[in-house]
């Protein structure tokens, strides 16, 4: 399996990386609108509602202000929650970026309704990027590391581009993909393939057709794009404020010149920011008992789960 998915990996990246050695971030836009014009449709999907299921306080764990990113819209304030354990050098250059203030008054300079909201760009120039050295895609993480990535289901890495079965689960709260641990006791180092998925909600850096491309600008999806997945490298998770993301104005400043952008205000980390402008989220633990109790909730007459995007991982405001 190990062997099979790896080699599929390799080779997806080959492809994707062929014919564009030296494009630009510009070439994003053309490169995700090929595969998600075709798919769009299928892609959207009404804001989940919160489970009705009550979780005891000792299920939720806050969120370390340093975790969070605060992205001020026109719609309201939306809360991110970043997952360096999975994607180190993509939090890494958030953080770099956000403490350079690169993000403040730039826009949502490409938008597709039930897809995602992509920033970062500018009004003359929606191709803008941060003059940073470009990054690697990040897909791997160790396996013998807590927290775990839960396996509750089978699923398809990627139905476009990985059509091979891995499994899916949560980590801390993220919903994920993952090769399964019993691979990470044969691997020597305990690193096996895993990835944060496209579900509703995640936050992933932006790129060019060449996979380790991605410097500066990321998209919020609004849709659960599965053939994105393990493609392009999720680095968080909106906790707060995803009506904020669903209001953001629909349209593409490189094919319509007559669009006009929402602007992304500012962009901070929690920790960056005075106490009385912090919101304190709190998660539920999807390692707990409570968690479990709450999945068999969910489950089918024959035991069988939803897909793992379909079910929620409810957060709060701390009051």
């Amino acid at each position: 399996m190990r062997l099979t998915l790896s080699a599929t990996f390799a080779l997806a990246l080959t492809a994707a990386a062929c014919g564009r050695e030296a494009a630009t971030e510009a070439d994003t836009e053309v490169a995700a609108s090929a595969a998600s014009t075709a798919v769009v449709a299928t892609q959207v999907e009404p804001a989940a509602a919160e489970p009705a299921y009550d979780f005891p306080d000792e299920a939720w764990r806050t969120v370390d202000q340093d975790r969070l990113l605060y992205i001020d819209t026109d719609h309201g304030m939306v809360v991110v929650e970043l997952a360096p354990e999975f994607a180190p050098n993509h939090v890494a250059r958030l953080r770099e970026l956000v403490g350079e203030r690169f993000y403040d008054f730039l826009v949502w300079h490409r938008v597709i309704d039930g897809f995602m909201a992509q920033g970062g760009g500018s009004r003359a120039n929606p191709g803008n990027a941060a003059d940073k050295p470009p990054m690697e895609a990040e897909f791997t993480i160790r396996r013998t590391d807590e927290p775990a990535v839960s396996e509750l289901q089978d699923r398809v890495v990627n139905p476009g581009q990985i059509p091979q079965m891995a499994k899916a689960g949560f980590w801390n709260g993220f919903h994920a993909g993952t090769q399964t641990a019993a691979l990470a006791g044969i691997t020597g180092d305990g690193m096996v393939q895993s990835w944060l998925l496209h579900c509703r909600g995640a936050a992933a850096m932006a790129r060019t057709s060449d996979p380790n491309s991605a410097r500066s600008q990321f998209y919020i999806t609004t849709g659960s794009p599965d053939h994105l997945n393990a493609t392009y490298t999720v680095w968080g998770r909106v906790r707060h404020g995803m009506e904020a993301v669903d209001q953001i104005a629909v349209g593409s400043a490189a094919e319509d010149p007559d669009f006009r952008p929402d602007v992304i205000r500012s962009m901070r980390i929690g920790s960056e920011l005075p106490a009385e402008d912090q919101i304190e989220i709190e998660v539920v633990d999807t390692d707990s008992e409570a968690f479990a109790g709450y999945l068999d909730t969910l489950r089918n007459a024959q035991g069988n789960l939803p897909d793992i995007c379909e079910i929620t991982v409810p957060s709060r405001i701390a009051e």
